[in-house]
C-alpha cells in the first residue's frame, strides 16, 4: 500500500450511526496521491454511507477524515471543493436547458470566475472525457453514456486534487465500459487521486491498484486487486457463508 508521505486522504476509525443503525463501523482507509483507490463491496455494505462522510455529506459519529493531513470531518461538501475534493453522482442530474459545454462550465466557474477561461476549460475537459464532439449539444440529447461522461466532466472541471467516483459505470454495456475505462486512466495519468465505489469488477481490477473491501459496515479486506479477489473474507462477504471453502474444494477436484 501506500507510504504515509504519499497518501492524500486518510480514513480513520470512521463510524456513522443512524438512530440504532450503525452503517459504517470504525472503518480506516486511504488513497494514495496519483492512485487509483477502489471501495468495493456487496449491496448494503455501508459504500454510499462511507463515500457520502468523504465527500462531506454526512458527518461522522466518530473517527477522523483526513485530507492533505488536515482533518475536514465537519467541513461542508463546497469547503471541500474548494480545498480540492470533487466527486459524481449515481444518478446524473445534468441542467436540461444548457449545452453540454455550459455544464461543464458549472464546474469550471469554482476556480475560473470569467466566463471565457470557464468555457475554454470545459472544452478542455469535454475533449478529455471523449464529449470533444458533443460540446454544443443540449445536455438533453446525450445518451446514458453522455451523461456518465458529462458527469465525470462537471466534476473534473473543478480541478480536484481528489476525485471520488460514486458508480461512474453503473448502467452502461460492456462495450461503453470498455470505453470509458482508459478515460478514467487517462484522468489519473494528469495527476488526480481517484477513489471509486463500483460494482463492475472487472473495471475495478483493471483500474484500481488499491482495493478496500467493505462489508456489514466494516473493512474486512484490503491490499492489490488479485490480493483481494483471494481472500476468504471477500468470498464469504459476496457469496455467502462457506463458499470460499466450496471454491476451494471445486478448484481442488479440477486439479485431481
Amino acid at each position: 500500500m501506500t507510504a504515509g508521505g504519499d497518501v492524500i486522504l486518510s480514513v480513520e476509525n470512521a463510524s456513522r450511526r443512524f438512530g440504532g443503525l450503525l452503517a459504517v463501523d470504525d472503518a480506516s482507509m486511504t488513497a494514495g496521491r496519483g492512485r487509483i483507490t477502489g471501495l468495493i463491496g456487496p449491496n448494503g455494505a455501508g459504500k454510499t454511507t462511507l463515500f457520502a462522510m468523504i465527500s462531506g455529506f454526512i458527518e461522522p459519529t466518530a473517527g477522523r477524515i483526513v485530507f492533505e493531513g488536515a482533518d475536514i470531518a465537519a467541513l461542508p461538501p463546497h469547503r471541500r471543493a474548494i480545498a480540492g475534493i470533487a466527486r459524481t453522482f449515481q444518478i446524473v442530474q445534468p441542467f436540461a436547458g444548457l449545452s453540454v459545454r455550459d455544464n461543464i462550465a458549472v464546474g469550471a466557474h469554482l476556480r475560473r470566475p470569467g466566463r471565457e477561461h470557464a468555457l475554454a476549460r470545459a472544452d478542455e475537459v469535454g475533449r478529455l472525457v471523449g464529449l470533444g464532439d458533443k460540446l454544443d449539444d443540449p445536455a438533453s440529447d446525450l445518451t446514458v453514456s453522455g451523461r456518465k461522461r458529462l458527469e465525470l466532466a462537471r466534476a473534473l472541471a473543478t480541478d480536484p486534487k481528489l476525485l471520488l467516483l460514486d458508480e461512474v459505470l453503473a448502467g452502461l454495456n460492456p462495450s461503453e465500459v470498455r470505453d470509458v475505462v482508459p478515460v478514467i486512466r487517462s484522468i489519473r495519468d494528469t495527476g488526480v487521486t481517484i477513489v471509486m465505489v463500483e460494482h463492475v469488477m472487472q473495471a475495478v481490477m483493471s483500474l484500481c491498484e488499491d482495493i478496500f473491501v467493505l462489508a456489514q459496515g466494516r473493512i474486512i479486506a484490503r491490499g492489490g486487486p488479485a490480493e483481494v479477489t483471494r481472500d476468504p473474507k471477500v468470498v464469504e462477504a459476496y457469496l455467502g457463508h462457506g463458499a470460499a471453502a466450496r471454491l476451494v474444494a471445486r478448484e481442488g477436484a479440477d486439479h485431481g
